[in-house]
């Protein structure tokens, strides 16, 4: 399906700043500074974080402003995603399609492998939002080492569909459903969460860095964990 429409101000920002005005609220206040950091929001003395993007190098502020207050860092994850290809743009000509992929709260495990000790912090946790949400695309001729493709120019907040809190080792077994043994692989934690066994090696490994589990042996080539109670 082919449109022209006039799409306004989808730039990268435009998801950050509708969560961060979400979150704010009436009282709230927006880039505040703790220190060597500057916190997204500061609502009710709670600092929120908004990383619409990877956890990846995030630890070490993190681990600042929690020592300092409580911090809740907040990751949208689409449940359902548009994408809006710009055909033209001077005419402002596009499509708009659904995109298949589906996203679920268990797919924060993607980013919590960058930081999972940090749940051990009282002052710590981390708020996954699943939206829906529409993403403009622009072509580029020179993406994909000259073949062409299309490239992400933005993403835009439509819903905001659930909020999950993740605080603690507890909140991440909530990912796993009956059946688990006692001592388990990868392929056992999978199987018993229902997910790809990528997802169950993130998991295991946060739980590894929560003192959660331990390693108690080997089956093959594969870690045998048992869960600390």
């Amino acid at each position: 399906m082919t449109k022209t429409r006039n799409i306004g101000v989808l730039n990268e920002g435009a998801l950050h700043a509708a969560l961060k005005a979400q979150y704010v609220g009436a009282d709230g206040q927006v880039e505040v500074s703790f220190g060597d950091f500057v916190a997204d929001v500061l609502c009710a003395g709670v600092i929120y974080e908004i990383q619409t993007s990877s956890f990846s190098g995030l630890a070490r502020k993190m681990h600042a402003l929690a020592e300092l207050s409580p911090i809740v860092l907040v990751h949208p994850i689409p449940q359902a995603k548009y994408l809006l290809r710009l055909r033209d743009t001077e005419t402002g000509e596009f499509t708009r399609r659904r995109s298949p992929k589906r996203g679920t709260i268990v797919h924060i495990l993607r980013e919590l492998v960058y930081l999972p000790e940090l749940l051990n912090h009282p002052n710590f946790s981390v708020e996954v939002v699943l939206t829906e949400e529409e993403e403009l695309q622009t072509y580029d001729p020179k993406a994909r080492r000259g073949r062409g493709g299309w490239r992400r120019k933005g993403r835009h907040l439509l819903n905001v569909v659930e909020r999950c809190r993740l605080s603690c080792a507890d909140d991440l077994w909530s990912f796993v459903q009956d059946g688990l043994p006692e001592e388990f692989t990868t392929q056992e934690l999978a199987a018993a969460m229902g997910q790809p066994k990528s997802l169950a090696q993130q998991l295991a490994y946060c739980l590894r860095h929560l003192s959660a589990v331990d390693i108690c042996g080997k089956a093959g080539n594969a870690l045998i964990y048992r869960r600390i109670t």
